[in-house]
């Protein structure tokens, strides 16, 4: 034994160690106030990207400790271990019954809003209707799913354009429904990018009225926690909610089913979920999601009057550090309409949204465009579809707000962003002057001491280099590449005319 620690004594420890730790995670209570309350940060960096995942709140964890450590039996079981779990199941069940205004019945549990907006769309699908009509800025799991039907030769789809606010007219997805054909209208409740709100009351009425046998889908993934939202009111056949938006943990999710709605599984095994989904219930996130929808049920007018404010705090700090000028906000806040409350989608011409936040995320943590299908310099398809130009497009930073969110986080983002968003405008622009200096002063100097000052070719060509200068000097810290590529042109242009003269 003297050659090598002794096993039993490092089992020991090891054992020791983890009893610390369950026994420390099972008495904690994360709780620290509510609304408005800061949340522990990683390094410092302020989290404006509440419309990728919200953090979870400090209540929805205390609630899922119990489950974690207490009650972990199955909750199909019928003895002592799995009763409390069932229990737990059904509670979380009418809490989001509540928040939704429907029935407990009307609810199932599932892992995720992709899976949600799945189950809805395959259930719709049947008998001689196969056409559907989405929105063109719906989320990927609506418009992956759909176009996948599409290839396989399942459905047939019509997609719905948007104005300028983002927002869906109810009367063209009514046009475009096909009486007899048409089995499923989805159009989001709130868009993720821009915080549009679509009127899917209206939406929900008119397609009715064209052919009562159609269903309508809403994914309100980004609307709950948010905004009320009613089902019943809504009209809507189905509905998609999700945790991870609203204060419970990844990997929980609904849909709201109306009674009476096809709704067949897509997973064979076990009959929970009344049989419409098989897996053994994740108890721990399931109590979150309900414990979620209660504390909206109990604080929504507060964290909506909580986020919109925050959202504007931001809003006025960008734009007076940056200019109004140069600033545009995307979508409804910026174009007129009703607009999520916590959602910013700031425009700044000639920044590279991308490239700002690459500089500065360990200090700021916020999406160039959704988070699903980041990372890149390409302009988003939601953007496109709402009309924004490609310039402001480019320069689009997707800030979002939430119920831990404070004024001094706030100030502090606002703060780094328009730093960096400067710092590269100032590297910009003066390497455009540089090149323009090293790509056409040159060239014209070359011309200069061949034909002479006076020559009508050199006179032209210097006039096109001042010109050039005199260009991007108007636009100061806006000027882009690409403006140096039109400067550029317009000399070199010159310069050709003169030697051919």
């Amino acid at each position: 034994m003297a050659g090598g620690p002794n096993p039993l004594l490092l089992a020991s420890v090891l054992l020791a160690s983890a009893v610390a730790t369950a026994l420390n995670l099972r008495g904690r209570r994360r709780s620290r106030g509510g609304l408005g309350t800061p949340l522990p940060s990683e390094g410092g960096c302020v989290y404006l990207d509440y419309a990728a995942t919200c953090p979870i709140y400090p209540e929805v964890a205390d609630a899922m400790v119990p489950f974690l450590y207490d009650h972990w039996g199955n909750p199909s079981s019928g003895h002592a271990y799995g009763a409390p779990c069932r229990s737990a199941v059904a509670d979380a069940r009418g809490s989001i019954a509540r928040l939704l205004g429907c029935a407990s019945e009307e609810v199932a549990f599932c892992s995720c809003g992709s899976e949600a907006d799945n189950w809805a769309i395959l259930a719709s699908l049947g008998g001689k209707r196969r056409h559907v009509v989405v929105s063109a800025v719906e989320h990927p799991a609506i418009l992956a799913c759909v176009d996948a039907l599409e290839r396989e030769g399942r459905c047939d789809v019509s997609r719905v354009g948007v104005d300028a606010r983002g927002v869906v007219d109810p009367a063209a997805v009514a046009d475009a429904v096909k009486p007899g054909e048409t089995a499923l209208v989805s159009v989001m409740l709130a868009n993720n990018e821009v915080g549009s709100v679509m009127d899917v009351a209206a939406i929900s009425a008119a397609v009715k009225a064209r052919d009562a046998g159609i269903l309508v889908h809403t994914d309100a993934a980004q609307a709950v926690g948010k905004i009320d939202v009613n089902a019943k009111r809504l009209g809507v056949d189905y509905l998609t909610l999700v945790g991870h938006k609203f204060g419970a943990p990844k990997g929980v999710a609904a849909l709201y089913h109306r009674r009476g709605a096809p709704l067949r599984s897509m997973l064979f095994g076990g009959g929970q979920e009344g049989g419409l989904r098989a897996g053994t219930e994740a108890v721990p996130s399931v109590v979150a999601l309900g414990a979620a929808a209660a504390i909206w049920t109990r604080e929504g007018a507060a964290i909506a009057a909580h986020s919109a404010a925050m959202r504007d705090r931001l809003r006025r700090r960008l734009e007076a550090a940056l200019g109004p000028e140069r600033c545009a906000v995307n979508g409804p806040l910026g174009a007129g309409g009703e607009a999520l409350p916590n959602v910013l989608s700031f425009a700044v011409r000639g920044a590279r949204a991308a490239r700002v936040l690459g500089d500065v995320g360990d200090r700021v943590a916020a999406s160039a465009s959704a988070a699903c299908h980041s990372g890149s310099d390409a302009v988003s398809a939601v953007l496109l579809a709402v009309g924004v130009e490609t310039e402001l497009a480019l320069g689009t930073l997707r800030l979002s707000v939430g119920r831990h969110t404070t004024a001094r986080e706030v100030d502090a983002a606002a703060d780094v962003l328009a730093a960096a968003i400067l710092a590269a405008d100032a590297k910009t622009h003066d390497g455009l002057n540089r090149r323009l200096g090293a790509d056409a002063t040159a060239p014209v100097a070359a011309l200069k001491k061949r034909r002479g000052a006076e020559d009508p070719g050199v006179v032209a060509a210097e006039a096109a280099v001042r010109k050039a200068y005199a260009a991007l000097r108007k636009l100061d810290k806006r000027a882009t590449p690409e403006h140096a590529d039109a400067a550029l042109d317009a000399v070199d242009a010159a310069v050709a005319a003169a030697k051919r003269a």
